[in-house]
């Protein structure tokens, strides 16, 4: 391992301080009995955690939960114009929120929902497998060594690859969160997202915007694409609606320039940390609204 310059150590020991604090705030197939496509919904609830509520995106509408009046609820509202809407997504949810309190200003998520809530939509599961941590670690190891594959080895020197054992076992997660929302609106259709690309789909690495290395990177795109997978199996297996937020997003990774990133690199004033801007929120609403006719 070559050594690391003391400049560029202060400057990495500054741009992971900073995005530490952003993540640990942010991170802090058919359809259902009603709402018919191409109707328009009597009561829309929006569920899920900082991909959904539009973290660091302005202009945050509620800093407790980093919502953003553009995140892609606002946008599906806006499009969709149902009688009622409720957008209860905040930052650093997980399953365990859907079900318990998150803060004292954030209650379970699923106590939003009623009789008559006729669409809802899930972003979640990524938190579950520790979202902030993995890329906190991974820009940490990189930054010292990024010809190797330094956060890949963190998670597999035992011979097992524990993340995609943490992304497998969300599965029954995921699972009970789309069974309590069956059972609290039994007549809503229900539309779960994946998560869009973060890095580039061909599993390259932009070490100038940040500190993944060169084989961490198709490293990680498998990691996301196999949760992805867990939570399209698991909205199909409970007649949900799976949305993939991921292929249109190809191309527009946190290694594109300003203007054709839909998610947002290190350092960024547009969002928080590899969490999607407000084009990025828009590619979102867009998806959802494509499958909910």
């Amino acid at each position: 391992m070559r050594s690391v310059p003391p400049s560029r150590r202060a400057r990495t020991a500054a741009a992971l301080t900073a995005v530490t604090a952003a993540l640990a705030t942010a991170a802090g197939l058919g359809a259902g009995p009603a709402a018919a496509a191409g109707t328009a919904p009597d009561r829309y609830v929006a569920l899920g955690d900082s991909f959904a509520s539009g973290a660091g995106v302005p202009d945050q509408a509620d800093a407790d939960c980093m919502r953003s009046s553009r995140n892609y609820p606002a946008l599906v509202n806006a499009a969709l114009a149902p009688a009622a809407h409720e957008d209860v997504t905040c930052g650093g949810a997980t399953t365990v929120h859907m079900t318990s309190a998150q803060n004292a200003s954030a209650p379970p998520q699923l106590d939003a929902l009623s009789a008559d809530t006729d669409l809802v939509t899930l972003t979640i599961g990524g938190n579950d497998v520790g979202f902030a941590d993995i890329i906190v670690r991974c820009v940490t190891l990189g930054a010292f060594n990024l010809a190797g594959s330094p956060c890949k080895s963190s998670y597999t020197w035992t011979g097992t690859d524990r993340l995609a054992a943490t992304v497998d076992a969300t599965a029954p997660k995921i699972a009970a969160a789309i069974d309590g929302i069956r059972q609290r609106a039994p007549q809503a259709r229900i539309l779960v997202t994946g998560y869009p690309a973060i890095l580039p789909d061909n599993g390259t690495n932009c070490p100038w915007v940040a500190t993944i290395a060169k084989g961490d990177a198709p490293w990680l795109r498998d990691t996301h694409k196999r949760l992805n997978t867990v939570i399209a199996t698991q909205a199909a297996a409970r007649g949900a609606v799976y949305v993939d937020t991921y292929t249109k997003s190809i191309g527009h990774d946190v290694c594109k320039p300003a203007g054709t990133r839909w998610m947002e690199p290190l350092i960024t004033n547009a969002a928080a940390p590899f969490h999607p801007n407000a084009a990025g929120e828009r590619a979102m609403a867009d998806a959802v609204l494509a499958a909910a006719g």
